[in-house]
C-alpha cells in the first residue's frame, strides 16, 4: 500500500467539494500561505477574514498535536499578522525531528464550547474499516467495525449500527454526517480519516483539525475526484523535516517521469559515506547495515535505483549524488561510495552499470581530490560483464574500485568500507557471462566459509529417523494447520495471462532444469488478439502453447491448471483476477502488477478466501518451489537458477517481502545450506511462532532498523518500509521474534552466520540427512539475450535506401511544374498542391518539409516498405510486390497516425477527460492507437518527434490552435506514468 498524507488544505477541500451537498456542513473557504507570501496581500480578497477581522492561522506541514507545540494562532488581523511574519521561515524541533515552517493554512474562527466538539476517525485494516467516534476525543473512543465486501453499496452503514457507534444523545445530523463521510472515504480511496474536533453548534457541522491520507495507487481512478473546489489536485507534501533539496526534487521529478524507481534523500551533506543501491529491499539492508556497523553518523544519504532504468536515467542519478559527494572540501578519513544490490531477476547489469561508470568517469578528478574509495557488490543478468567494466574503469582512472559478485554476502561490503571489517576474502575476478550449461564456481559468503557436506550436497526428503521425529512435530501441531498443502508439486500446471514469452520461456527453462515430465505452462490468455499458438522450446526441443483470446476457453480447454499468474496491468488486474476466481479449478493466483488499489485488493483476498484460493502478491515477483514448480521471473535467470542450486529441493523454506532480496536469499542459502524448499515473496508475523504452530527453527530479520537512527521520515522504495513509520519498528519486531524463540542476527551482514549454524545443528542431530545430488542437464542459452551480451552476431537480413524520383512538366493541382520551381514553393509546397489541391501558408509548407526531413532515413511507411521488399526479393512483380506492401498498412501496423488521430477526435468531441479515454479504451479492451513505443520512451524520446512537439507549440512559427494536439499530450502524460514506452508515436 502506498498510502501518503496530504495536507489539511487540500483534505478539508476535498471533503468540501465531495458534501457540497450536505447543507449543515460549514465550508469556509482558507487561505494558503507560504514563507515567501505577503499577508496583506494574501487576505485582500478574503471575504470572511475582511468582515470578522479574526482567524485561526497554523501551519500546513503535517505537523502534529500543532497547539501543543504553539503552532496555533487565534487573533485578530494585526496578530495573525505579526505571528506570521515572526514564525515563516523559522526552523522548529517537533520530537526528534527539526524542520522549516514553510506552509500555512488560514481559517475561520469557530467560537464554541468543549462539550460542542466531537471525534471521528475512519481507518482501514486488511480485513475491514474501522470508524472511530467519541464526545471527547479519540482514547476512549466507541468503534465500528464494517467488514471488506465486494461491493461498496454492501458496505453501508445501517441506522442500528450508526445508532450503535453514535449513540442517542447525539444530533442526528452527525449521524447522518458520519454516514455521508464513510461514504466519501470509500469513495476517495482514503486510507486514514481524522477529524478532531468535529463541532457541531445550532445545527451546522464544523470541521476544526483534520489529518488524512490517501491511497496513491488508486490515483488512476480517482484523479478526477481529488481535487479542490477550484479544480487543483491535492498537495501530497514531503514529511515536516524533509524539505526537498534541489537534488532531490530533481530525482523526484525524473522518478515521476519514468516506470523505473529512483529515489535519493540527502541526511547529511557533509558524510563521508554514501550509498547507490539497486533494488527497493536491498537499499533498506544496506542503510540497515551501515548504521546497524556504526555508520550512522556518518551515513549521508538514502539512495535506490530500481525498474530497470536505462543508461541515461543512471547516469542522472549517479552524477546528482556525485555532485553532492564532491562538493565542498575534501573529508579529512576521505570518502566511500557504496554500490551495491541484491540478485537482479532479469536487469541486465551490465547496461544499468555503463551510466554509473560515465558519471564517475566524468568526476574522476574530483574523486581522486577527495579519496574516494568505491565498492561494488551486485549479481544478475550479465553481472559479470558490469563487474568487469568497473575493474577495468578502476585502472583507467586511477580510483580505488573494489569489485565483488554474488559470491560474497550482500552486505560484506559495507563493514569493508566502513573499516570495521575486512575486505571479503573472494574478490571477483570478471570473466564472460553466459554459463548458462555449467553452474559458475562461487566461494563463500558472508556467512560462512564453511560449508562442509551439506554445502554440496541436497536433499530431497528425510530420513526414517527424520521422518519419526516429523511425524510427532506434526501430531503436536494445531488443527488449524491441517488444511495446510503445498501450494506447488511437480505436476503443477499452470496458465498464463498476458503477452509475457519471456517469463514463460523462463519458466520452462526451469521445468527442464528440474526434470520435470512436462512443461508448468499450458496455455496464457490475453483478451487484445486472437486465439493462436506460440513457439517455445523445452529444452532443445520446440514446442506449441496455445494463446488463448478468452480466459473461459483458456480454463475450458486445461481442466488441469490449478494456478494462474497474471501479468494485468493495475487497471485491469482486478476485473482479472475476479474473473478467474469464478473457475474452481484454481487454487492459487500470482499477481505480479505493482501499484494495485488497497481497496481492491482487500476484496479480491476477501472473495479469494470464501472460494479457497491462494492469492500470492500483488506487488510480487512470486515464488519458487526448487525441483517442482516457479511463478514468472522468481529466482532470476538461468545461470542465477543453477547457481543457487534452485532445481532441486533443498531443506531451507523462506518468506520475502521483497523479490530481489528473495533471490539473495537464494544466493544465502545456498552457500549455507543444501539449499531452498519452497520460497514464497510475503510477508509475516510473529504470533504463528509464539502460538506454536511454526515448530521448526525460524531464522528471521525485518528490514528498516536504520529507522531508529533517522530523525526525519524518510519514506524508502521498499513498500512498507519508512522510517518513523506510527507501527511498531523494525527493532522491536526483531526483538519481539527472538523473545519467542526465532533466531535473529545482530545485523543482515550475519544473516548467513545464522543460518549455517542452525543448519549445521539440525544436520548433527539428524533432523536433515543431506543427499548427494545429480547434475542438472543442460539449458541453451536463448538466442536474443546471447547476441545482447555479444557472444554471436548476424548480418541484417534486408538493408533500405532512399529512392530519388523526377517527372515530366505536370500540372500540380493547376499549377505547371515550371512555376513550381520559379515560386520555390519547396517540397512542401509541392505536397500542398498534390494531397489539398491548393496552395497552403509557408508555414504549412516548412512543416512539411520538416517531416520529410525527419522521415528521409527510412520513409513514413516501414511496415509497407519491408513487405514490398520480401516480396520483390521473392521474385515478384513490382505491382504485385507495391500492393502487397500497401495492404499490410492499417490501424495496428503503419497507420496508427490515422487511427490515433480518430480515436483521439471521437473522445475530445465527446467531451471524456484524457484519465476518462484512457480508462474507457481499458474497460472496452481496446489499445490505444498511437501510443507505445519498443525502444523510444519518454526518458529516452525520439528526437524526431520532440522537434515536431517544440514546432507545433511553437504559435510564432505554427500559427493555428491545436487542441487535438493538446489532447494527445495529455493523454501521453497518462499512460507514461507508470510505463515509460507508452508515449506517444507522433513522427511515426
Amino acid at each position: 500500500m502506498s498510502a501518503k498524507a496530504v495536507n489539511e488544505y487540500s483534505g478539508k477541500e476535498l471533503l468540501y467539494r465531495s458534501l457540497n451537498h450536505v447543507q449543515a456542513l460549514v465550508k469556509p473557504k482558507a487561505v494558503q500561505l507560504d514563507e515567501h507570501s505577503n499577508f496583506d496581500e494574501a487576505i485582500l480578497n478574503c471575504e470572511w477574514i475582511n468582515k470578522d477581522g479574526q482567524g485561526v492561522l497554523k501551519p500546513d506541514q503535517l505537523i502534529k498535536r500543532r497547539g501543543k507545540h504553539g503552532l496555533v494562532k487565534i487573533g485578530s488581523t494585526d496578530e495573525l499578522a505579526k505571528w506570521f511574519n515572526d514564525k515563516k521561515g523559522n526552523n522548529v524541533q517537533i520530537g526528534k525531528t527539526t524542520g522549516r515552517l514553510s506552509k500555512f493554512i488560514l481559517e475561520p474562527l469557530c467560537k464554541h464550547d468543549a462539550k460542542d466538539e466531537l471525534y471521528v476517525a475512519i481507518y482501514s485494516k486488511m480485513n475491514e474499516d474501522l470508524i472511530l467516534f467519541y464526545e471527547e476525543g479519540g482514547v476512549e473512543a466507541r468503534h465500528l467495525i464494517v467488514p471488506v465486501q465486494l461491493k461498496d453499496e454492501e458496505m453501508e452503514l445501517s441506522n442500528q449500527s450508526i445508532d450503535q457507534l453514535i449513540g442517542n444523545n447525539v444530533e442526528d445530523l452527525v449521524k447522518q454526517f458520519v454516514r455521508e463521510l464513510y461514504d466519501v472515504y470509500k469513495k476517495n480511496h482514503f486510507t486514514y480519516l481524522e477529524i478532531n474536533p468535529l463541532v457541531v453548534r445550532d445545527g451546522r457541522i464544523y470541521i476544526l483539525d483534520l489529518a488524512a491520507k490517501l491511497d496513491e495507487t488508486a490515483a488512476f481512478l480517482c484523479s478526477e475526484n481529488w481535487k479542490t473546489r477550484l479544480g487543483h489536485e491535492v498537495e501530497f507534501p514531503a514529511p515536516f523535516g524533509r524539505d526537498l533539496t534541489s537534488e532531490e526534487k530533481y530525482i523526484a521529478d525524473l522518478d515521476a517521469k519514468t516506470g523505473a524507481s529512483l529515489k535519493l534523500t540527502v541526511l547529511n551533506r557533509k558524510g563521508r559515506v554514501w550509498t547507490m543501491v539497486a533494488g527497493g529491499g536491498a537499499s533498506v539492508v544496506f542503510t540497515d547495515t551501515v548504521c546497524d556497523l556504526g555508520g550512522a553518523s556518518e551515513l549521508a544519504n538514502y539512495g535506490e535505483y530500481s525498474g530497470d532504468p536505462n543508461e541515461t536515467q543512471t547516469f542522472e542519478y549517479a552524477k546528482t549524488i556525485l555532485t553532492i559527494m564532491t562538493e565542498g572540501e575534501p573529508h579529512p578519513k576521505g570518502k566511500v561510495l557504496i554500490i551495491g544490490g541484491s540478485i537482479a531477476n532479469f536487469t541486465n547489469v551490465s547496461a544499468t552499470f555503463k551510466g554509473i561508470i560515465r558519471a564517475i568517469e566524468m568526476f574522476a578528478e574530483k574523486l581522486r581530490q577527495h579519496k574516494v574509495t568505491i565498492y561494488v557488490r551486485r549479481g544478475g543478468p550479465n553481472y559479470q560483464g558490469g563487474l568487469r567494466k568497473f575493474k577495468e574503469a578502476s585502472t583507467k582512472l586511477n580510483l580505488p574500485i573494489h569489485v565483488f559478485g554474488p559470491e560474497t554476502h550482500m552486505t560484506s561490503i559495507v563493514g569493508a568500507a566502513l573499516g570495521v571489517r575486512p575486505l571479503p576474502e573472494a574478490s571477483l575476478t570478471p570473466h564472460t557471462t553466459g554459463q548458462f550449461l555449467l553452474a559458475p564456481e562461487r566461494g563463500s559468503s558472508g556467512g560462512a566459509t564453511d560449508g562442509g557436506e551439506a554445502s554440496t550436497q541436497a536433499t530431497n526428503g528425510y530420513s526414517p529417523k527424520n521422518n519419526e521425529k516429523k511425524a510427532k512435530s506434526e501430531a503436536g501441531e494445531k488443527a488449524s494447520n491441517a488444511a495446510v498443502k503445498s501450494l506447488f508439486e511437480r505436476d503443477t500446471k499452470a496458465i498464463i495471462w498476458g503477452q509475457q514469452q519471456r517469463a514463460i520461456q523462463g519458466m520452462l527453462d526451469f521445468d527442464y532444469v528440474c526434470k520435470r515430465d512436462a512443461p508448468s505452462v499450458v496455455a496464457s490468455t490475453y483478451p487484445f488478439t486472437g486465439d493462436h499458438k506460440q513457439k517455445y522450446y523445452f529444452g532443445q526441443k520446440e514446442m506449441l502453447i496455445p494463446a488463448y483470446k478468452s480466459m473461459e476457453t483458456a480454463f475450458k480447454s486445461h481442466p488441469e491448471a490449478s494456478v494462474m499468474v497474471t501479468f494485468a496491468s493495475m487497471r485491469s488486474v482486478f476485473q482479472t483476477v475476479l474473473e478467474a476466481l469464478d473457475y474452481p479449478q484454481i487454487k492459487v493466483i500470482a499477481i505480479i502488477a505493482e501499484g494495485v488499489p488497497e481497496n481492491q485488493t482487500r476484496k479480491l483476498i476477501k472473495v479469494a478466501r470464501q472460494k479457497g484460493v491462494t492469492i500470492i502478491g500483488p506487488a510480487t515477483v512470486g515464488g519458487i518451489k526448487p525441483g517442482c514448480f516457479k511463478i514468472g521471473n522468481t529466482g532470476g535467470m538461468m545461470d542465477n537458477i543453477l547457481a543457487s542450486k534452485l532445481y532441486r529441493a533443498g531443506s531451507v523454506a523462506y518468506v520475502s517481502r521483497s523479490g530481489g532480496m528473495s533471490n539473495e536469499l537464494n544466493n544465502i542459502i545456498s552457500h549455507n545450506t543444501d539449499g531452498v524448499f519452497e520460497g514464497i515473496a510475503i510477508g509475516g508475523r510473529p504470533k504463528a511462532l509464539k502460538e506454536k504452530r511454526i515448530s521448526k527453527p525460524l531464522i528471521a530479520w525485518c528490514i528498516g532498523t536504520c529507522a531508529d537512527h533517522i530523525t526525519s521520515e524518510v519514506q524508502f522504495g521498499h513498500a512498507g518500509a519508512s522510517a518513523n513509520a506510527a507501527r511498531e519498528t523494525a527493532a522491536n519486531k526483531n526483538a519481539a521474534l527472538k523473545a519467542v524463540g526465532a533466531h535473529v542476527p545482530d545485523s543482515f551482514d550475519d544473516f548467513g552466520v545464522v543460518i549455517s549454524k542452525v543448519y549445521k545443528q539440525l544436520v548433527e542431530n539428524g533432523s536433515i540427512v543431506p543427499r548427494s545430488e545429480e547434475p542438472p542437464p543442460p539449458v541453451p542459452m536463448d538466442y536474443a539475450w546471447a547476441k545482447e551480451l555479444g557472444l554471436i552476431r548476424k548480418p541484417a537480413s534486408f538493408m533500405t535506401s532512399i529512392c530519388d524520383e523526377r517527372g515530366e512538366e505536370l500540372l500540380y493541382a493547376g499549377v505547371p511544374i515550371t512555376r513550381v520551381l520559379e515560386d520555390n514553393v519547396g517540397v512542401g509546397g509541392v505536397l500542398g498542391l498534390l494531397w489539398f489541391q491548393k496552395r497552403l501558408p509557408e508555414y504549412a509548407n516548412r512543416f512539411f518539409e520538416i517531416c520529410l526531413m525527419l522521415t528521409a532515413d527510412h520513409g513514413p511507411a516501414v511496415s509497407g516498405a519491408h513487405n514490398t521488399i520480401v516480396c520483390a526479393r521473392a521474385g515478384k512483380d513490382l505491382i504485385s510486390s507495391l500492393v502487397s506492401g500497401l495492404l499490410t498498412i492499417g490501424d495496428r501496423f503503419g497507420g496508427a497516425l490515422d487511427g490515433a488521430a480518430k480515436s483521439f477526435s471521437e473522445a475530445l468531441d465527446a467531451g471524456l477527460s484524457p484519465m476518462q479515454f484512457v480508462n474507457e479504451q481499458k474497460r472496452l479492451g481496446k489499445l490505444i492507437p498511437g501510443i507505445g513505443h519498443r525502444v523510444k520512451s519518454i526518458n529516452n524520446p525520439d528526437k524526431r518527434v520532440e522537434i515536431l512537439k517544440e514546432i507545433a507549440k511553437n504559435k510564432a512559427f505554427f500559427k493555428q490552435e491545436t487542441p487535438l494536439f493538446d489532447y494527445a499530450l495529455k493523454v501521453e502524460q497518462i499512460t507514461t506514468s507508470k510505463k515509460r514506452e507508452k508515449l506517444l508515436r507522433l513522427a511515426h
